[in-house]
């Protein structure tokens, strides 16, 4: 019997390729979708994981318990880096971790696997979690396994990869960076992005506008809260309220981000 593999798959460039990859190399995988926030066609996510030869794709609607029980907490202890940045990556990884790992338990998995970069931060966040929360878990890391770099040096080979086994991705040499999208935010980084001397261009925007591209007239809004969490939201202008978190969180997201 082939070993069963559970995947964190976002649909994108580097986990569909892995996904292909752990199939070659013999593995069954189940795919399993994390459904966070981020801007996803998730019916698309799930043809493309049994395209590539899935044997299963498990989407996971997290959203109110991302809301409730991380980016909320996270608001209320100020947990912001170098108090610049929204940590709305990392926010996530220990739930999808934590929902990774029940999907293993339930599906008979040994295994799991992740496409975080060797370099990076979220492997670090994602293998904490699986061992703190089932030590005799096995991980499979492949931008840490010397096959999978001898093939990928880096998101051209990727590319070429996806290219040459059709599989379907939203990246491509026009648009040589990653991002990473969640209710909390969303992260652009990677090729062209590495070079300092690069400007943002406005088609990277995704949930705000620039600042002269931003409504000339304020939006007067009241939030109620109840132990430093928000419980009710009131719309002053308009008279629309809002009293479920997930609900309030993703209206001010909305309204901050409205060009008119």
């Amino acid at each position: 019997m082939k070993e069963k593999v559970v995947l964190a798959y976002s649909g994108g460039l580097d986990t569909s390729v892995i996904l292909k990859w752990l199939i070659d190399k013999n593995y069954d995988v189940i795919a399993f979708v994390a459904d966070v926030g981020q801007d996803e066609d998730f019916e698309e996510c799930r043809k493309k994981a049994l395209l590539l030869g899935a044997s299963k794709v498990i989407i996971s609607d997290l959203k109110k318990e991302f809301v409730d029980n991380y980016v909320i907490k996270a608001i209320m202890g100020n947990a912001v880096y170098e108090d610049r940045y929204l940590l709305g990556t990392a926010l996530a990884r220990p739930l999808i971790a934590l929902k990774q790992i029940e999907t293993a338990v339930a599906e008979n998995a040994d295994t799991v696997a992740h496409g975080a970069t060797g370099k990076g931060n979220d492997q670090v966040r994602f293998e904490l979690c699986y061992y703190a929360l089932k030590p005799d878990i096995k991980v499979i890391s492949p931008w840490k396994d010397k096959e999978f770099l001898s093939t990928f040096k880096g998101r051209t080979d990727l590319l070429r990869y996806a290219s040459e086994n059709k599989i379907p991705v939203k990246a491509d040499m026009n648009k040589p960076y990653s991002e990473d999208d969640n209710l909390m935010h969303i992260s652009h980084e990677a090729g062209i992005l590495e070079d300092p001397m690069y400007s943002i261009q406005k088609n990277m925007l995704a949930k705000m506008v620039m600042p002269q591209d931003a409504p000339d007239s304020e939006t007067r809004i009241v939030i109620h809260f109840r132990n430093g969490r928000p419980v009710k939201l009131i719309n002053k202008d308009n008279g629309i309220v809002k009293e479920d978190s997930y609900e309030l969180f993703v209206y001010l997201n909305e309204i901050a981000g409205r060009t008119e």
